[in-house]
C-alpha cells in the first residue's frame, strides 16, 4: 500500500513539473537585448533631463524646494534606473560645477564655444545632458 502511494505520487509530480524556460541565445538575442537597453536608458537620460530642467524652472518660478511633486518625479526615476540614476545626477552635478568653476577663473570650455555669452540654465543642462 505505501508503495502504491509513493508511486502515485511520484507520478503525479513528475507530471506537474515545470519546465524552466530557456533565455534565448545567439545572436539575434544579443541584439535584442542592446537595443532594449538603449532605448531604456536613453528614455531614463530623457526623464533625468526633464526632471533638472523642471528643477530649474522651480527655482526661478520661486515655487517650494523639495516640492513633493519633484520629490515623486525623482523617485519614479530612481525606481526606475535604480542606483545608476543617482550616480548619473551626481555626475552631471559635478560636471555643472567644474564648468562653473571654469567659467569664474575664465577658462574657455567647449559650452562657451556652443554657446557663447548667452547661456541660460535650460541651455546649459541641454549641452551637458545629451540624450539620442
Amino acid at each position: 500500500m505505501f508503495e502504491l502511494i509513493l508511486l502515485t505520487l511520484v507520478i503525479y509530480l513528475f507530471l506537474n513539473r515545470k519546465k524552466k524556460k530557456r533565455k534565448p541565445r545567439g545572436l539575434d538575442a544579443e541584439l535584442k537585448a542592446l537595443i532594449q537597453d538603449s532605448n531604456n536608458s536613453s528614455a531614463i537620460g530623457t526623464e533625468i533631463k526633464a526632471f533638472l530642467l523642471d528643477v530649474i524652472n522651480d527655482d526661478k518660478n520661486d515655487m517650494e524646494k523639495f516640492s513633493d511633486a519633484r520629490i515623486a518625479q525623482a523617485q519614479r526615476i530612481l525606481d526606475r534606473a535604480g542606483p545608476a540614476s543617482f550616480y548619473w545626477m551626481s555626475e552631471i552635478a559635478a560636471q555643472l560645477s567644474i564648468l562653473a568653476a571654469a567659467q569664474i577663473n575664465g577658462i574657455p570650455t567647449n559650452v562657451n564655444a556652443e554657446l557663447g555669452d548667452g547661456a541660460t540654465p535650460e541651455a546649459i543642462v541641454n549641452i551637458v545632458v545629451r540624450t539620442k
